[in-house]
């Protein structure tokens, strides 16, 4: 047996956790930018809680919350600019995987003068700025992983900066903050955490400690999912173990990274603006039929007690009427996939170009 286990991330999770655990943001310095969106944080109590704390412990902050959907590279740099302008020691990230993918490249751009190439190089000459998490979404699994997924328009697509680095310092998971969150948005994100959990159980890299997190995410969602599908908004009980299997699923990816399921994911949200979770969920049921003759997929399946068509059926009831995909669009949308080739070579059977026109074509049509 051969593995490699670190998540360098102090990991709170209670409800009122940031209350009670004000002193935790003391080490990182005497002033933070907090990075949010322009309402949710307000909304669900979050941006509230970490003010008062951060007050408490005579911490100054500034914040910035120009953060889009899908946050691009010209945001991130607009964003470390005012980090640099208010001498910010720390960045805090409240928010879904938007405003903490966000903070990591701010962290990164605050304390480094440097090219997107560099940036997306993930090897930094400067350390950067420590990162506190805060979600208030159930999918990202972000504030356990050291990826920051940027949209970047020059390649007309999205791309991820990987480095142990940006791994967050600090990460404080109150489910509270997720009973705001709409229907849509909550099937999506569990969506998301799913897919993370199964492409990294079905990935090359995954090892024998980090399975049982796969599979004990897989379990709660696959649960989950079928409560989801009677279209009702879930309890605080649900709402904690969505939050709770997402964070494990991103202490999977973390360790395994994602498979091509990810890269045929990105256009969808980059050309189509399908939401990232749903993007994945789309394609889901065709890549586990792609690898349907591997143990592993009955046990994905076994841990949901779903046959591989409940499970079709399930993400359909969930997802509803789909999009529509021309041929020119399914024919780019295979092309930037196949340019993925570390997501492809991390896929336990690599799809051809082939393969991945199938799936496309498969789950649009």
């Amino acid at each position: 047996m051969e593995f490699i286990y670190n998540i360098p991330t102090k990991i709170i999770f209670s409800r009122n956790c940031i209350s009670k655990n004000s002193e935790a943001l003391k080490p990182y310095g005497t002033k933070a930018l907090i990075v949010t969106g322009k309402k949710s944080a307000k909304l669900n109590g979050s941006y509230k809680d970490i003010t008062s704390a951060l007050d408490k412990e005579n911490i100054k902050h500034h914040l910035f919350d120009r953060i889009e959907a899908n946050p691009s590279v010209e945001t991130v740099r607009e964003a470390a600019a005012e980090a640099r302008a208010e001498r910010a020691d720390f960045i805090i990230g409240i928010g879904g995987g938007s405003p903490l993918d966000a903070a990591k490249a701010i962290a990164v751009l605050a304390s480094n003068d440097i090219d997107d190439e560099t940036l997306f190089s993930g090897i930094f000459p400067v350390k950067p700025l420590p990162v506190v998490a805060v979600p208030t979404t159930a999918g990202t699994g972000s504030e356990v992983t050291p990826y920051s997924i940027l949209t970047y328009n020059k390649i007309r697509n999205k791309k991820s900066i990987s480095s142990e680095s940006i791994f967050p310092v600090l990460s404080l998971l109150d489910p509270a903050y997720t009973e705001t969150l709409n229907f849509a948005t909550t099937v999506n994100t569990a969506i998301d955490a799913l897919s993370h959990s199964v492409e990294g159980y079905l990935s090359k890299r995954a090892t024998a400690v980090i399975e049982p997190f796969a599979l004990e995410s897989i379990k709660i969602l696959g649960r989950s999912l079928k409560f989801l599908t009677a279209g009702e908004n879930p309890d605080s009980g649900t709402r904690e173990q969505l939050l709770y299997a997402s964070m494990l699923a991103g202490i999977v990816i973390a360790h395994t990274g994602t498979t091509i399921v990810h890269a045929m994911g990105y256009p969808l949200t980059y050309y189509k603006d399908i939401d990232h979770g749903k993007a994945n969920g789309l394609l889901m049921y065709e890549f586990l039929k792609f690898l349907k003759g591997s143990s592993r997929v009955e046990k994905i399946l076994s841990a949901m007690e779903m046959t591989l068509d409940q499970f079709g059926e399930t993400i359909d009831a969930l997802l509803g009427e789909k999009e529509k995909l021309s041929d020119e669009e399914i024919a780019l949308f295979t092309a930037t996939a196949e340019s993925a080739q570390k997501n492809i070579a991390n896929t336990s059977i690599p799809p051809s170009g082939n393969d991945i026109r199938e799936i496309f074509i498969k789950s649009f049509r």
